[in-house]
């Protein structure tokens, strides 16, 4: 395990700020959709507020990305944070069913907000640490968004029942508040290093093309567009997978993403000390086969057995290299870019994660009835195994760890 990155005031201070805001984050996303079901008992409803979630995404997500690489990234996460604490607090006067309308369009207006969060963060942080180390500060960023996964639902659900939807409302705003002051004594300033002038509408292009912009960022996106269509079908399918194939219940289906999270802060953990023996792009190609392979024991498991704890131990299997898979996506994603446009590579990388999730609501709704729930969820898992092979033969020439976070000639994630 290296936890070297730690050295770094800079990054601890953005460690801490992000673990503390995405653990508000789960609580707030396992909490509303139980409150809104219990005042409406309509899954329509609940289904209205992811929907605007995804909406926001995709239409504010690329020009949230073009503002990150203008402004200085750590005011926007400090002004950014705030705004959240504030466009929560509207929640706190939904408490009947005529007022849901009132929940869609907090939802809407925080996840624009959060669209300047995520590429600001990602961009911020090769500013923070040695460029040798990005992979392993990559790496501990994702421990961190799994110790969030697994804190956050549990306090989440509890909070639904002994809270209401008022407590949860307000400890989520305090979470944004803290990070915003921990991102607050972070010292400097952490403009884009390139001046940009040109009209708005030719920067929202430019972070498109960044796409095609070398080698490895055509294969990674590429690679990024199946996943994503698989994390659609997943998301869409999960809960039905563990009513029908294990016969399970809400306990299931909250031990088995806990499970996933367990793995993913084991996978954290290692793969800050595999980013020293090996590249990001072999952490991707292998951590998507490995993934792949695990998924397809998952889900066909419940063909021949439905005791839960064969799927709970692959549920924490699978989270490992779904930990190293990230770090390695991430680290290629700042390292293919200078810095002027690291922001708008992650905002158009989370609005095509967000329209591939949508594809794959749509086919999960369209093709399970006729083939299956089971084999749905293998076709998704084979799609990983699929992509890491075609990935690790499309990148050929490997970066090699800790590369320099500025790439001559480049003008250029994953949940």
């Amino acid at each position: 395990m290296r936890l070297e990155p730690f050295r770094y005031r800079g990054f601890s201070l953005l460690w801490i700020a992000g673990l503390i805001s995405l653990t508000g984050d789960w609580l707030l996303s396992v909490a509303l959709p139980i409150y809104i079901y219990r005042l409406t008992g309509s899954p329509a409803a609940v289904s209205a507020i992811v929907a605007t979630n995804v909406a926001a995404r995709l239409l504010f997500g690329a020009l949230a990305g073009v503002y990150v690489d203008r402004w200085d990234r750590r005011r926007v996460l400090i002004w950014a944070n705030v705004a959240l604490t504030a466009a929560l607090l509207p929640l706190l006067a939904v408490t009947s069913a005529d007022r849901v309308w009132l929940a869609c369009a907090v939802t809407f207006v925080v996840a624009v907000l959060a669209q300047l969060v995520s590429p600001a963060e990602h961009a911020l942080l090769p500013r923070l640490v040695d460029p040798a180390e990005l992979t392993a500060a990559n790496s501990l960023n994702t421990l961190n968004n799994n110790l969030a996964r697994l804190i956050g639902p549990a306090l989440g659900g509890l909070a639904a029942v002994g809270l209401g939807l008022s407590g949860v409302v307000l400890l989520d705003a305090a979470s944004f508040l803290v990070a915003a002051g921990l991102v607050a004594l972070i010292r400097g300033s952490y403009r884009a290093e390139a001046k940009l002038s040109e009209p708005l509408a030719r920067e929202l292009r430019d972070g498109f093309a960044i796409v095609g912009r070398t080698p490895v960022l055509r294969a990674l996106f590429t690679v990024l567009a199946v996943t994503s269509v698989g994390e659609g079908v997943m998301s869409s399918l999960f809960a039905v997978f563990v009513d029908r194939g294990l016969g399970g219940g809400p306990g299931e289906l909250g031990a088995l993403m806990s499970a996933q999270a367990v793995g993913g802060i084991a996978g954290g953990l290692g793969c800050a000390w595999l980013a020293a023996h090996t590249s990001p792009v072999r952490m991707v190609g292998v951590g998507l086969v490995l993934f792949g392979a695990v998924d397809l024991v998952i889900f066909n498991y419940p063909r021949w057995a439905t005791a839960i704890g064969p799927e709970l131990a692959l549920f924490v299997l699978v989270g490992i290299p779904g930990a190293v898979l990230i770090a390695g996506a991430m680290t290629l994603l700042q390292t293919e870019v200078v810095d002027a446009l690291r922001g708008r590579v992650f905002a158009v990388a989370g609005v095509l994660q967000a329209g591939g999730m949508l594809a794959g609501a749509g086919l999960a709704a369209t093709l399970t009835d006729r083939v299956g729930v089971l084999t749905m969820l293998t076709i998704q898992g084979l799609g990983y195994v699929l992509a890491g092979i075609w990935f690790i033969a499309s990148v050929r020439v490997e970066a090699p760890a800790g590369l320099a976070t500025e790439v001559p000639g480049h003008d250029h994630a994953l949940q």
